[in-house]
């Protein structure tokens, strides 16, 4: 398995000189399965970049989007994503039908908030319909979990038939009140994956002012990584606000954590055009 980001920021892009190491678009990863299935993880605006790079290496179909929810910080680059334009493209959307179907006939392809209707689209679009609470896609089997988020969001465990996992648990707060799933829930889903991907937007010291706002302080995702013991751990969905070498001493400071707790799991920055390459 092969797990590259193309999209890491949270709630709103951030180009600009303190943000170009890690990038600002926001979420978008690709996981590449071991019998070369495509299975994209949110439609974030790092979707743009993942579209041309899919052209470019011959391989823009079939594709298996995850949403993890809509809000516009996950499916703003769905109408940019060149493989759309393609008759010979197929798109499989799920497991949020409902959702998916709302947000191609009504939030984006409307005529009104973008040029390009749903109708107009060339690419075979495809909203699939898991009846079971894991199911199969290529080599892979995939379940998701309900995440704590306004609006909700689900998270997604993908389990690849080589023996590689990657789990994807963002847009969820680790400490909300009347939490849907508790940290030893989520902890139980992750076990022991290759690859452990959280919402890790805020640091301590944006609390309380952000409580409730969906999304995780770092700290506590470290706790989640103890818990779940990944053998690497991504920091995710970075503060639109957190400059470049703020997360690089998120990074040290985190890495530093899990050597104090005897701890073998690496943890990982995320960032733009970071590949991780999954081996048993």
């Amino acid at each position: 398995m092969e797990v590259t980001f193309y999209g890491v920021r949270g709630s709103v892009p951030a180009p600009g000189p303190h943000t170009v190491r890690y990038g600002g678009n926001t979420s978008c990863v690709e996981v590449r399965l071991s019998d070369d299935s495509t299975v994209v993880l949110d439609a974030g605006t790092g979707m743009r970049a993942l579209g041309s790079a899919l052209l470019k290496r011959g391989r823009s179909t079939p594709v298996h989007l995850l949403l993890s929810h809509t809000h516009w910080d996950h499916v703003l680059g769905l109408p940019f994503f060149a493989p759309l334009y393609r008759s010979d493209t197929h798109i499989f959307v799920y497991p949020l039908a409902n959702d998916a179907q709302e947000l191609f006939q009504r939030n984006i392809f409307n005529d009104i908030h973008f040029p390009v209707s749903v109708d107009d689209i060339p690419a075979r679009l495809e909203l699939a319909r898991p009846e079971k609470a894991e199911w199969r896609i290529g080599s892979a089997t995939v379940r998701r979990i309900a995440l704590n988020h306004p609006g909700g969001a689900q998270g997604f465990r993908i389990d690849d038939d080589d023996g590689t996992s990657v789990t994807y648990l963002t847009d969820n707060e680790l400490s909300a009140d009347n939490a849907k799933t508790s940290i030893e829930q989520l902890a139980r889903f992750s076990d022991g994956v290759d690859l452990l991907i959280h919402d890790s937007q805020y640091l301590a010291e944006d609390m309380p002012a952000k409580l409730g706002w969906g999304h995780s302080v770092v700290t506590e995702v470290l706790r989640l990584g103890i818990l779940a013991e990944p053998k690497q751990l991504a920091l995710f969905h970075h503060d639109p606000e957190r400059s470049d070498s703020a997360l690089d001493l998120i990074g040290q400071t985190s890495q530093s954590f899990f050597q104090s707790e005897g701890k073998a799991t690496q943890v990982l920055v995320a960032s733009e055009g970071l590949a991780v390459h999954l081996k048993k």
